[in-house]
């Protein structure tokens, strides 16, 4: 299992929280990439509900990864 911004930026809008079924579900209805669905499809806990991306991909960058200082602009 692989993730990369594009990939995990399909699932942002994914009805959180989730379990692995609905997130395929929401993958599948949206046309999202061949690679988001198999990555969502090696998840091994079946009944487990996310509460996010990071759960599910726990190296997501967050807004504090980034170094952009909002206050300047």
């Amino acid at each position: 299992m692989y993730w990369t911004l594009e990939l995990a930026s399909k699932l942002e809008d994914a009805p959180w929280p989730a379990t692995k079924s609905e997130l395929l579900d929401y993958a599948n209805r949206t046309g999202a990439p061949m690679e988001v669905i198999e990555n969502l499809q090696e998840i091994e806990e079946e009944e487990e509900t996310f509460d996010s991306i990071e759960d599910v991909w726990p190296d997501y960058p967050t807004k504090e990864d980034f170094f952009f200082n909002e206050d300047e602009y």
